[in-house]
């Protein structure tokens, strides 16, 4: 048997990203390591300000570290031009935000659709399928809605859908529930988990809810630049 481990979806080594302020230097990470293989659910949790949006736009390849390698399904997306880079977040990675950042001018399937069309994807078969996801995310009955005729729990879920609807490798969410209240906090929560379950998309959340990030594979804390892995507690 082969001793070989398959390529892991995202991989982060020594990554340390330092902001000048002044004269001085602020250090928010510092020898991140970070290793994520498929269909794994993973928590990142820390106090406000310790830095966790900063780790999740460089794993996603909107920032860029002082130090160290972010590889994405083998590739190191920080040593790759600007559209090489965007190329691979289409078609690895999916985002999700703690508000929607859907487009208002369009239509909840017309945004759902746009990281499809984005690929080339022909229009017919991108509206096929961001359909059937809006359906699967219980927005069937509100293809055409733009997003101020939505409520915030259906603006996140068509956030959700959009974010997945490419079947990405892996989906990176930054306080995705943040904005709503507990209810549609828990159904926007479960319905990520149901759909990480039935793609195999690996899933990466940065909650400040503990209860949430509990359910999680891993809880990683952000303390001090350092990112640390939660014992788990014996059943």
């Amino acid at each position: 048997m082969s001793d070989s481990q398959p390529v892991p979806v995202l991989e982060a080594r020594g990554v340390r990203r330092e902001f000048r302020e002044g004269p001085s230097t602020l250090t928010v990470l510092q020898e991140v390591n970070l290793r994520i293989v498929a269909g794994e659910r993973l928590s990142i949790v820390g106090a406000s300000g310790s830095g966790k949006t900063t780790l999740l736009q460089i794993l996603g390849g909107l920032d860029r570290p002082t130090a160290g390698t972010v590889e994405i399904a083998g590739r190191d997306i920080h040593a790759i031009d600007e559209r090489a880079r965007g190329e691979l977040r289409n078609r690895t990675l999916g985002f999700v935000y703690q508000f929607h950042h859907l487009l208002p001018e369009f239509s909840a399937l017309e945004n759902v659709a746009m990281p499809l069309l984005v690929r080339r994807t022909p229009t017919a078969e991108a509206r096929r399928r961001a359909s059937a996801l809006l359906g699967r995310v219980g927005l069937g009955s509100r293809l055409e809605h733009r997003p101020h005729e939505l409520s915030g729990g259906e603006r996140q879920r068509a956030a959700v859908a959009r974010a997945l609807v490419t079947e990405p490798r892996l989906v990176l969410a930054d306080e995705p529930t943040g904005n709503l209240d507990g209810r549609n906090a828990a159904q926007v929560f479960d319905l990520m988990l149901e759909l990480n379950r039935e793609l195999g998309t690996s899933l990466v959340i940065v909650t400040h809810d503990t209860r949430l990030a509990a359910r999680m594979d891993r809880v990683l804390t952000l303390e001090s630049g350092y990112l640390v892995e939660e014992p788990r507690s014996a059943a």
